[in-house]
């Protein structure tokens, strides 16, 4: 719990019970009718973020949850020790959630399997067959539709409806009537069978069961709710990797010089603790010893590394990619750039408003009509005078054939077709809730390093003077870069070898730290790095380097090369030998070959395209112009790229965000529609409502289509899934329904959506 203002407070609290996104509506509006409370609950995160005054206490909050009919838990303690951890027990009931939901699925299909079977099939129908479905059915209409008639139970007594009383209502009265048939009715009666007749004709309410209805529609929309609860077990995993991006452990340097390795949570301010080359700087801190490159681009987005000496200020998770570095902490545990980062994710998923689930929205006045009709039918019947049985069995009928199980399949099966298309694609969708945003999105923010560019340093281009060869410059500047850990000279390296082939050995190699590299190959001394280095020449360290001269300069011609690839926002690195400036080297973050079709995809779209990054406005610039895309925002920091995205929004845009990294994290939590690159961070991607496992930014194109043509589907599903119940609404009304028409309704509903879901596996992705 934190303070916020004077007198107020902030608590998030964990909801239990929800079963829909009316439900988090409700609690909110019970939460805010308390004075001094302002609270947002979201149904995805199962999470209610709470301000409230001090004369408000968390007990009152829970209270009030409850008394709403849901449990609600308080922030759960930290774990100090291990640098904040939850506490123990959280991880497992976080593993264990799915359990319960899980058994009764299994329960319910294993049940309901044979009792469809006999029901639909005539030649099934033994003896004693329907009191076999009895036995079966019973575990599935108690044990298996529990959760169902619990959260009816509780909707009824704040006076809502939603589909799970429709289910509940359904269900119930399906096996309930068909125990008052087998008990009292004629249904019981040994040898009694359903054939297979398709006559509308009124029928002895006595005769007739409709456990598979029961049964059936339980086990489809169980289904349904066990696949959901599984996307939503996710919801916090963006958090998690955040905070696991951090080191474990640290070796912190003690007063007599010693070197201690203990846990990071143990860190405290001024504590100061090494990192050595290839290892995550523990927190954040300022360098007190040493020099390197530090690789932050998952952090900050800056493609480039960054030379840091003493008094320079690094941020804890990033990447030491050179020197020794000796580092006095700054900021430790919920105060690092890191742990702020994994707040803004969290801020930015408990503001998104609730997916509404389309079911519901049809089921706030579906319900409700089904019952008056109901209750109507039962009046009409009665006032006729034609008896107690035949005015029940037709105001049952209409609840029975109103609760469609085709609609526990509308969803899911959309959904797993979509997604299992969408992953041959390379495209993994998280859930149905997703969907919805997809066809609203007019405005997408890309990321640059990763997203739009590969991510990785590499070689562009070779300037020589008219007396070098090309092939010299990068076999001699290659093998001295080889030696070298930084990402700059991997760059080099690997861009050398790839064209001039086997790199030779250098001797007496040396790193002159923040400027470059130099050593002898093949009996050239070799300098490698900034113009400056040029300038200061070759160390005299050897005698026979002195006659080379000890300061050179570019050629005009190198110069200007040099200049305009700095003006294109790449970095250029002076080659010299011999006493003589050779060549100059373009290195930057390439362009992927594929980004400018994926604009171009993009825009025939409907969506308008931005760049957003972290990398200076030179380099923005040059790489949006290369892919066409008109506006960009540069320099921006992780909490600017939020502040970006909501700015988006407040103008009324549908935001979808493309990224990559740890930096992109909040603002693919933030934006309507988060597509996070396969290639990148867990973080990244966890943050993220679609997948591209490719990391082709061709693949976002393909994932909107994709999930606006599943959003179709899904949508018609639904209307059918109703509409062949809808339409024999009037018969069961009228008293003209039996058994073998109920049983055909739910079977041809079913079958059709499922048959309109495989017709998303022919879905192709554009050329």
């Amino acid at each position: 719990m934190t303070t916020t203002t004077p007198g107020a407070a902030d608590v998030e609290l964990a909801i239990g019970g929800m079963t829909c996104a009316s439900c988090a509506a409700r609690i909110e509006k019970k939460l805010n009718r308390m004075d001094g409370v302002e609270a947002t609950v979201n149904y995805a995160t199962e999470k209610a973020k709470v301000t409230f005054r001090e004369d408000v206490s968390v007990a009152d909050l829970i209270a009030t949850v409850e008394a709403t009919g849901y449990t609600a838990k308080g922030p759960a303690p930290v774990r100090t020790e291990s640098g904040g951890g939850p506490a123990e027990g959280e991880s497992g009931e976080t593993g264990d959630e799915l359990r319960p939901l899980r058994q009764r699925l299994l329960t319910a299909v294993v049940l309901a399997v044979p009792v469809i079977a006999m029901a639909m099939a005539p030649a099934l129908q033994f003896e004693y067959w329907q009191w076999l479905s009895l036995t079966l059915t019973a575990p599935v209409v108690t044990y298996a539709a529990w959760p169902f008639h619990r959260a009816a139970w509780t909707n009824a007594r704040h006076g809502a409806a939603t589909m799970d009383t429709l289910i509940s209502v359904g269900t119930s009265a399906a096996f309930l009537w068909s125990l008052w048939a087998l008990f009292f009715g004629t249904a019981g009666t040994p040898g009694m069978t359903h054939p297979f007749e398709l006559t509308i004709g009124r029928s002895d309410g006595a005769g007739n069961i409709y456990l598979e209805a029961a049964a059936g529609v339980t086990a489809f929309i169980l289904a349904g709710r066990y696949f959901e609860a599984r996307s939503k077990r996710k919801a916090g995993a963006a958090l998690r990797a955040l905070l696991e991006l951090g080191a474990k452990d640290v070796t912190v340097l003690r007063a007599d010089g010693s070197e201690l390795t203990v846990p990071t949570g143990e860190l405290k301010v001024g504590d100061r603790f090494l990192v050595r080359p290839g290892e995550k700087i523990a927190t954040d801190g300022t360098v007190v010893e040493g020099s390197s490159a530090v690789d932050a681009s998952m952090l900050t987005g800056e493609s480039v590394p960054v030379e840091v000496a003493p008094g320079d200020a690094v941020t804890g998770a990033t990447l030491n990619a050179g020197g020794r570095l000796v580092v006095e902490a700054s900021r430790v545990g919920a105060d690092t750039q890191l742990a702020r980062m994994a707040r803004l994710v969290e801020d930015a998923q408990n503001g998104k408003a609730a997916a509404q689930r389309l079911a519901d929205k049809i089921s706030a006045v579906f319900v409700p009509v089904v019952i008056g009709l109901a209750l109507a039918t039962l009046g009409f019947w009665l006032g006729n005078g034609s008896g107690l049985t035949a005015a029940f069995t037709a105001a049952v009928s209409v609840l029975i054939i109103a609760c469609p199980c085709a609609l526990g399949l509308a969803t899911p099966t959309a959904l797993m077709v979509g997604t299992g298309r969408g992953a041959q694609l390379g495209i993994l969708i998280k859930g149905p809730e997703v969907l919805e945003t997809t066809r609203k999105v007019d405005t997408i923010v890309l990321d640059k390093t990763g997203t739009v560019t590969t991510g990785r340093m590499t070689l562009l281009a070779v300037h020589t003077t008219d007396t070098t060869d090309e092939a010299e410059v990068l076999r001699l500047a290659g093998a001295l870069e080889h030696s070298s850990e930084h990402p700059i000279a991997r760059a080099v390296a690997d861009g050398a070898a790839a064209k001039a082939g086997p790199l030779p050995t250098p001797e007496d190699f040396a790193t002159i730290a923040g400027l470059g590299v130099q050593g002898v190959v093949e009996g050239h001394a070799v300098l490698v790095g900034r113009e400056k280095l040029l300038a200061m020449g070759v160390s005299p360290a050897r005698p026979e380097w002195r006659a080379w001269g000890r300061s050179m300069e570019l050629t005009p011609a190198l110069k200007k090369a040099k200049a305009d690839a700095e003006a294109a926002g790449r970095t250029a690195i002076a080659v010299a030998w011999d006493g003589e400036a050779r060549a100059v080297l373009e290195v930057a973050d390439a362009i992927k070959e594929t980004s400018p079709e994926a604009i171009r995809r993009l825009r025939a779209l409907g969506l308008t395209p931005i760049l957003l990054t972290g990398d200076n406005r030179a380099v923005a610039e040059a790489v949006a112009a290369e892919v066409g895309i008109d506006t960009v925002y540069a320099e921006v920091m992780p909490q600017d790229k939020v502040d970006v995205v909501k700015s988006l929004q407040a103008q009324g845009r549908s935001v979808a965000m493309v990224g990559d990294g740890v930096n992109d994290a909040a603002a693919l939590a933030q934006a309507d529609l988060g597509l996070a690159m396969g290639t990148g961070t867990d973080a990244a991607i966890e943050a993220g409502d679609l997948t591209l496992v490719r990391g082709d930014l061709r693949a976002a194109a393909d994932a909107i289509r994709l999930s606006r043509k599943t959003l179709g589907t899904i949508k018609s599903n639904l209307f059918w899934a109703f509409a062949y119940n809808v339409a024999a609404l009037p018969l069961a009304a009228a008293g003209l329904l039996n058994p073998m028409i109920a049983g055909a309704a739910m079977a041809f509903s079913s079958v059709f959506v499922v048959g309109n879901s495989l017709r998303l596996r022919g879905f192709q992705a554009t050329d």
